[in-house]
């Protein structure tokens, strides 16, 4: 375990900084790999095409959310492990990890394919996009196998504290996604057909060329073939730490799919507009979703090392650095919205209703940078289960009714639906707060 890896000794903000930069620019291609679908499709398909790559890429991201969650379980345990010296067990973690995430992926890789009509219809699809979202679900549920395997590479090797590798996998895929775009739909016309074969076929090579780069890398400890094996006394662990994560955030992506039926019964043009004001968020929400990430395999470093107080350092130090990111952010999101949604659009109502929504977005940016390094801080402690509470809560509780209270507000505009999500974030922080106070109380009694 070397220095740059090791985060429970020396500086706390200079290292998390320099973890957290490979993150967030992983997330920034993240981030570019389903926007420039969009972004293409914006400029050489129908704005059907839109309606039905922004449904059914929200449905997908809400599905690999869910396994990117549980591989936080992997990541956890996996840096607790390091913290408390026992460098030796990763080789165990890494084989029970890829065993039961293979067995996930190939049954998701089935059954999402299957369901496709359905999934669909429960969305609301717009009459006019229904088969191409149909069709796009199916194509990118067929891949899901791809999809779980790069997101586990990425879990696996934050928890040892190397931020760079994912951020290759995430670079190969993003040009590779590019390619295909530009060849499927500008070249052959294929629309939200193209956009899916695209992001599946650039998903398999990522995953290709990461495992032979892997392949060659020498580790702090053993790990063969033989190893990758049902270990329930590991897999309880991972599925511990990780399901109320994956839990909180598929019944979080839950009511966002609420939300885009809800907005897909006002037409094609406010479901394409909130599609592409979703992936404007995207990038306005990288640096708190990038602290999210790095600030859970810091804390859980320092929790295994028995180093609390250098946790809490680093939930301010987070939060501060944030903020400053996220002011910028809602004054541009708020005032020029319609310039970051034109980069995904060319038809001014698309583009004029993608800039209303987002000014609601533009407004959480001032939340969230609190909001996500609290999770990303409660997660590398273990305390799973109240992120999984306040999850819940915020989405079922506040986002979606106050979702469904604003469909029914005439005028019915996509400000108001939107305007959902800070209430959700203001409660959420609330609770974190009060969880916080908590701890701090019991830690003193201790």
């Amino acid at each position: 375990m070397n220095e740059k890896t090791n985060f429970t000794q020396g500086r706390i903000l200079l290292p998390l900084m320099r973890f957290a930069l490979p993150v967030m620019f992983a997330m920034f291609l993240q981030a570019m790999y389903g926007a420039v679908d969009l972004f293409v499709v914006g400029k050489f398909a129908t704005p059907e095409d839109v309606s039905a790559v922004s449904t059914g890429s929200m449905i997908m991201m809400t599905l690999a959310n869910i396994m990117t969650s549980m591989a936080m379980g992997t990541t956890i345990y996996f840096g607790q492990q390091i913290g408390m010296g026992k460098t030796k067990k990763g080789g165990e973690i890494i084989g029970a990890s890829i065993a039961l995430f293979l067995f996930l992926g190939l049954v998701m890789s089935v059954v999402i394919p299957l369901s496709a009509t359905q999934i669909s219809q429960v969305m609301q699809a717009p009459a006019e996009a229904f088969d191409k979202t149909v069709q796009y679900v199916r194509i990118c549920g067929a891949g899901m196998i791809a999809i779980v395997a790069y997101n586990l590479i990425g879990a696996i090797f934050r928890g040892m504290g190397d931020s760079k590798t994912p951020l290759m996998a995430v670079a190969i895929a993003c040009v590779f996604n590019i390619i295909g775009d530009l060849v499927l739909i500008a070249g052959m016309g294929l629309g939200a057909a193209g956009a899916a074969i695209a992001t599946v076929g650039a998903q398999i090579i990522s995953v290709i060329c990461s495992i032979a780069v892997v392949s060659r890398r020498k580790f702090p400890f053993e790990f063969h073939l033989k190893m990758i094996r049902f270990q329930k006394e590991i897999i309880r662990h991972v599925l511990g730490l990780g399901l109320p994560i994956a839990l909180q955030d598929f019944l979080v992506g839950l009511s966002f799919l609420v939300v885009q039926a809800i907005v897909n019964t006002l037409g094609v043009t406010a479901s394409a507009g909130v599609g592409v004001a979703e992936k404007v968020c995207g990038f306005i929400m990288l640096v708190p979703a990038s602290f999210m990430q790095s600030i859970s395999a810091f804390v859980a470093q320092n929790v295994g090392a028995g180093k609390m107080d250098r946790a809490h350092k680093a939930l301010r130090s987070s939060i501060a650095v944030s903020f400053v990111f996220g002011f910028t952010m809602f004054v541009l999101a708020f005032f020029r919205g319609s310039l970051l949604t034109g980069l995904f659009a060319k038809d001014q109502a698309v583009i004029l209703a993608g800039a209303e929504y987002l000014k609601s977005y533009a407004i959480d940016c001032l939340f969230t940078c609190f909001l996500f390094c609290f999770i990303g801080f409660y997660n590398g402690c273990g305390n799973t289960r109240f992120v999984m509470a306040q999850g819940i809560i915020g989405a079922f509780f506040v986002r979606i009714p106050v979702c469904f209270l604003m469909s029914r507000w005439e005028p019915v505009t996509l400000f108001h639906i939107g305007l959902a999500t800070p209430c959700s974030t203001v409660v959420q922080i609330l609770m974190c707060f009060g969880f916080l106070f908590y701890l701090s109380r019991k830690r003193k009694k201790s």
